[in-house]
C-alpha cells in the first residue's frame, strides 16, 4: 500500500499529516501509525494526523502518539492541522474543526502564524509543589532550578509512571520564570515517552498555572519552548479561564509517498 503524507512542524512539534477524506486510512492499525511516526524507519514524528470529513464543522482532527495510540487533544498538532486544511484549500483563513475534545475555531494569519481556540479551563489543582489542569490534555506543571540543565526524560518518566497519576498518566511541565510575562518550559509527553522541543497543551497548561498560582498577573503570556517560541491569552473571571488562544507559527516541511 503506498500512504501519502505531509510533514507539518509547530516549534519543533513535528508531525505526520494524511487526507483522509475517502477514509483509506487503516485507523485501527497502531503498528502502522507507530512505524510511520518512527524517525529511523518510517516518516518520523512526535504523532500523527488524520484530516477527515465532518458533518458539523469545516473538518475532523484524529490525532495519534507516536507509539500508535489515539491520544487527547494536541494544542500545536490542531495547529499544524489547521495550516494542513489551508494548503488543502479545505479553508481559507478561519475555520471551526471537530477534535476529541469537541469544537475548536481557528485562524491563520499573512505570516503563517496560527491563532488556535483552546478549551475551558474551570477546575485548577494547586498543590504546594506542583498544578494540575486538563487543557484538552492533562498536564503536570511545576517551577524547576536550573532548567537548561535538568533532566527532563529521567524526572518526568518519575512523575508521569507514578501513583500520582495510575496507568493514565499525565503530560509533565517543568517551567521557569523570566519576567512578568515570559516563562520558560521544556515538557516531557506521554505517549511520545521523551521530551518533545515544544507542546501546545502544555504550554496552555502552564501559561494558565502561572496566572492560577500568582506567578504572573498576565492574561496574555509569552512561553519559550525549545523549538521556538508560543503564547497564549486568556479571559479570567473568579478561577475559570475562558477564551483561551494558543498561537505560534505552523510550517509545512516535506510531503512525500511511503510504501506499506
Amino acid at each position: 500500500m503506498q500512504i501519502e503524507f505531509y510533514k507539518y512542524q509547530g516549534t519543533g512539534n513535528d508531525f505526520v499529516m494524511i487526507d483522509n477524506r475517502l477514509g483509506a486510512f487503516p485507523k485501527e492499525d497502531t503498528k502502522l501509525v507507530a512505524h510511520l511516526c518512527d524517525r529511523r524507519f518510517g516518516i518520523g514524528g512526535d504523532g500523527l494526523i488524520l484530516l477527515e470529513n465532518d458533518p458539523e464543522s469545516d473538518f475532523k482532527m484524529v490525532y495519534y502518539n507516536s507509539d500508535g495510540s489515539q491520544s487527547t487533544m494536541c494544542g500545536n498538532g490542531g495547529r499544524c492541522l489547521v495550516a494542513f486544511a489551508k494548503k488543502l484549500k479545505v479553508i481559507g483563513d478561519s475555520t471551526t474543526f471537530m477534535a476529541v475534545d469537541g469544537l475548536h475555531h481557528a485562524s491563520v494569519n499573512k505570516d503563517g502564524i496560527v491563532s488556535l481556540q483552546m478549551i475551558d479551563v474551570l477546575n485548577i489543582k494547586k498543590e504546594s509543589d506542583y498544578t494540575f489542569l486538563d487543557t484538552g490534555s492533562p498536564h503536570h506543571v511545576q517551577l524547576v532550578d536550573d532548567l537548561e540543565n535538568y533532566n527532563v526524560k529521567e524526572k518526568g518518566a518519575a512523575i508521569r509512571y507514578s501513583e500520582l497519576y495510575g496507568k493514565q498518566g499525565s503530560n509533565i511541565n517543568f517551567v521557569k520564570k523570566i519576567d512578568a510575562t515570559t516563562f520558560s518550559l521544556r515538557t516531557y509527553e506521554r505517549g511520545v515517552e521523551d521530551e518533545t522541543l515544544a507542546c501546545g497543551t502544555g504550554a496552555t497548561a502552564v501559561a494558565i498555572a502561572m496566572n492560577a498560582t500568582g506567578k504572573t498577573d498576565a492574561t496574555s503570556i509569552d512561553l519559550n519552548v525549545e523549538g521556538g517560541k508560543l503564547a497564549v491569552s486568556f479571559d479570567k473571571k473568579d478561577n475559570n479561564y475562558t477564551n483561551v488562544f494558543l498561537k505560534g507559527p505552523a510550517e509545512f516541511v516535506f510531503e512525500g509517498t511511503i510504501k506499506v
